[in-house]
């Protein structure tokens, strides 16, 4: 049987213990210690990592009574081996579970709502509560929980039968058929059956944030960073905030509007862009005609563009192929990629832009396809564009002259 020194007090860091068997399982090497303080994970809360006289502890094994450490090496020693805790881990974990704790207490007290399940994400964490929650319920709950942390309520862990357990008035019905009960008492704000380790004050938490919320089987996710997550995302919104504020020009209160001012200037001057393109595109349609290449009635346009969009060009291909005997092979290049797009009127039953532009586009290194009168696709070998566009008017008025 371990000692589990977790529960006596969550804040050891480090301690010495006696290894009292080895062995191996599936492949795993796990040492079983006479005492420990490496929690092995429950009540949605995960493991504890760190080190056992240098083998690193990478996984827990609860079998009975017994807490077997899953590690990576065989220690040297056996006896009165040191045995260090990965701390900003075990730290992480509690903070999580007590704000989940906090968070759930603030619904039930607040808007009698209790929770339907949880879980303590490495990145992130949520909270199922019952039922549709409001947006403004959200925020106050919000509001409360970070209330709660700087009154400072004190956290305390108990081990109880059911009887008494029950006695307590716990907020959620027990959900094991145990005798030994686990409880977990925020003083003045919740009670509940809980096997997980936590801080022993609301005021470790530090803050709590709501990330987002969305509907689930009839109740509420609520995602939420707490402690020093919590912190480290405040100070990166609160740096971004400030650089946004210096781009521009403005104080924290008036971003807000100065991002809808410039999303209305941005959405004038898109709209005018548009204009000012479909007129463009009227003005290259007969250019582009007026200088294709004429092959008896047939006249084909070749032409590579400079990082031109794509849209573009098949609005433009569009415009062209809507009059009879057009041939039209495009091409736009940036610096690491070349986009082709080949197409004809659809009077022309003699030539087919698919197999064309199959031919064509390996000569990039490229890959795509389409139908008889339009095909695209694209490559990253850009040197040989030129040769690929070559190619590609070399076969078609090969075709078209036979």
């Amino acid at each position: 049987m371990t000692e589990k020194l977790f529960y006596k007090d969550q804040y050891i860091k480090e301690f010495t213990a006696n290894i009292v068997e080895v062995k191996e399982e599936e492949g795993k090497l796990l040492l079983l210690l006479d005492k420990t303080a490496f929690f092995p994970g429950g009540g949605g809360q995960g493991s504890d990592t760190g080190f056992i006289d240098g083998a690193k502890v990478i996984d827990m094994i609860e079998e009975g009574e017994n807490i077997y450490h899953v590690v990576d090496t065989k220690p040297k020693n056996l006896e009165n081996v040191i045995c260090k805790i990965d701390w900003e881990n075990r730290l992480d974990g509690m903070q999580q579970h007590l704000g989940q704790h906090v968070l759930s207490g603030c619904f039930f007290s607040i808007f009698n709502t209790n929770t339907a399940g949880i879980h303590l994400g490495k990145d992130i964490s949520y909270v199922d509560i019952v039922g549709h929650i409001q947006q403004e319920q959200i925020i106050k709950a919000e509001k409360a929980a970070n209330k709660a942390i700087g009154e400072n309520h004190k956290v305390t862990f108990l081990i109880t039968n059911r009887k008494e357990a029950k006695a307590m008035g716990l907020r959620r019905e027990l959900a094991t058929s145990d005798e030994s009960i686990s409880v977990v008492k925020i003083e003045g704000l919740d009670i509940n059956a809980c096997c997980g380790v936590h801080p022993g004050t609301t005021l470790e938490l530090q803050m709590i944030k709501i990330k987002g919320v969305e509907k689930h089987k009839g109740n509420t996710r609520v995602f939420f960073l707490a402690g020093n997550r919590a912190v480290e995302e405040f100070l990166n919104r609160s740096n971004i905030l400030d650089e946004l504020c210096i781009g521009l020009s403005t104080g924290a209160d008036e971003t807000v509007k100065s991002l809808a001012s410039l999303k209305n200037s941005f959405n004038e001057v898109r709209e005018e862009n548009k204009k000012i393109k479909i007129a463009l595109a009227e003005f290259e349609t007969k250019d582009l005609v007026d200088k294709g290449e004429k092959i008896g009635e047939i006249t084909l346009i070749n032409k590579i563009y400079d990082g031109e969009n794509m849209k573009f060009l098949n609005r433009l291909s569009d415009k062209l192929t809507l009059e009879d005997n057009i041939v039209i092979l495009f091409a736009t290049k940036d610096s690491d990629k070349a986009n082709l797009l080949f197409g004809c009127s659809k009077n022309l039953k003699n030539v087919n832009m698919g197999n064309l532009l199959k031919d064509s586009i390996s000569l990039i290194d490229g890959k795509g396809g389409g139908s008889p009168a339009l095909a695209q696709g694209g490559g990253k070998n850009v040197a040989n564009l030129q040769n690929a566009m070559d190619y590609a008017s070399r076969i078609l008025k090969e075709s078209l002259e036979a």
